[in-house]
Order: C-alpha cells, then sequence, then structure tokens
C-alpha cells in the first residue's frame, strides 16, 4: 500500500499515480466533495470485486461511480434533454443522480437492475483521476460501520487490500451525498445529504 499526502505541488503526480493503479486493477481511496471514496475502474469486474470484498458489502447492494463530465454521463447512461437540464445545474456538487444504464456499465455495480448511481463531485481529483474511465464512488468504510474521515481512520477500519491512498487531510463534515432518482418524474429524493438540490 502507497499513501501520497496530497499538496498544491504534488497533486498533478498524485493523480496520476492514481490513474496508472486503477488502469492496473488496484483500488484506490480518493477525496470527494463530501467523503472519501473507495476506487476502482468499473470495467475491471476484479477491480470492482476488490471493492466489494474491502467494504465487506453484499452484492445485492448496488454501489454508484464517479464520473469527469456531463458528456461522460451521457455515455454510460440513458438521458433526455429535461434530464441534462437538471443535471447540469447540480454537477459538480454532492449529489448522485440515478439514471437507467446503458448495456456497456457491468451488471455487478447495479446488482443486475437497471439504474446505476452517478456523481460528478466538486472536487477536482476525482474528477481528474475518473476522466480516463468510471471509477466506483463509495464511502471508504466497512459497509454499515462508521464512516472515517481521515486516512489514517481509514486504515485502522479497512485492510491492506487498498493500493493507494490520496491522503487529502481530515473531513470535517462526515455527511453523504443526496440521492436523487432521475428514473421518475418528478425527479425524487432518495436520500437527503450534504446540499439539497434547487431544480429551477
Amino acid at each position: 500500500m502507497k499513501i501520497i499526502k496530497i499538496s498544491p505541488d504534488n497533486k498533478e503526480s498524485a493523480v496520476k499515480s492514481a490513474i496508472n493503479t486503477l488502469k492496473n486493477g488496484g483500488t484506490i481511496i480518493y477525496p470527494t466533495d463530501t467523503l472519501y471514496g473507495l476506487g476502482a475502474n468499473v470495467f475491471n469486474q476484479d477491480a470492482v470485486k476488490k471493492v466489494f470484498k474491502i467494504k465487506k458489502r453484499s452484492f445485492n447492494k448496488p454501489i454508484s461511480i464517479c464520473v469527469s463530465n456531463i458528456d461522460d454521463i451521457k455515455k454510460i447512461a440513458y438521458t433526455s434533454e429535461i434530464i441534462e437540464k437538471k443535471i447540469n445545474q447540480l454537477f459538480p456538487g454532492p449529489f448522485t443522480v440515478i439514471l437507467k444504464k446503458k448495456n456497456n456499465i457491468p451488471s455487478i455495480l447495479t446488482s443486475g437492475g437497471e439504474n446505476i448511481g452517478i456523481r460528478i463531485p466538486d472536487n477536482d481529483i476525482c474528477r481528474c483521476i475518473s476522466k480516463d474511465f468510471p471509477i466506483t464512488t463509495t464511502s471508504a468504510n466497512i459497509s454499515g460501520e462508521k464512516i472515517p474521515n481521515s486516512a489514517e481512520g481509514i486504515l485502522e477500519q479497512l485492510d491492506d487490500e487498498i493500493d493507494l491512498i490520496l491522503d487529502a487531510g481530515v473531513y470535517k463534515n462526515k455527511i453523504h451525498s443526496t440521492v436523487i432518482d432521475m428514473t421518475v418524474f418528478p425527479p425524487k429524493i432518495l436520500r437527503s445529504g450534504a446540499v439539497m438540490p434547487d431544480f429551477k
């Protein structure tokens, strides 16, 4: 396991290390705009299985994904003019939107379902990390356990199968993203989180 403490001087090299780790089937811990995330390349099924194993998470519980921009969403999920208008109001930000997935998204992420949760966090590090391919974005903790707010806390709770940790310091507010189901109209809030949407 490797730990990189993020600073303005090494941010670019840290992102490159994370991308290389993901390309090689590894797992990473990375900062978002809400909590630390546990990441793997979503197109590498073995890497995704590692995420479930590390979290001790049931395969019956879906895992959301992080992408870099709105255009990336259209590559992996079905949208419409109305949906795109709304997600443009939300992203980047502390939200997860539920959309109908396209066939290129592995069913392991959705527990065999048709829908996928998608994030574009307001954090340039995770947006850069996910620019080549989507990555898993699930809180860096054992399922059902307390969510650590620091790299040290994550290390204490999770096993050593994590290949790389990007340490961005202590998170003061440990709050999940707000989850919005956009497969229905009007969109439905499934989980209240850091910020509530203000659609116009």
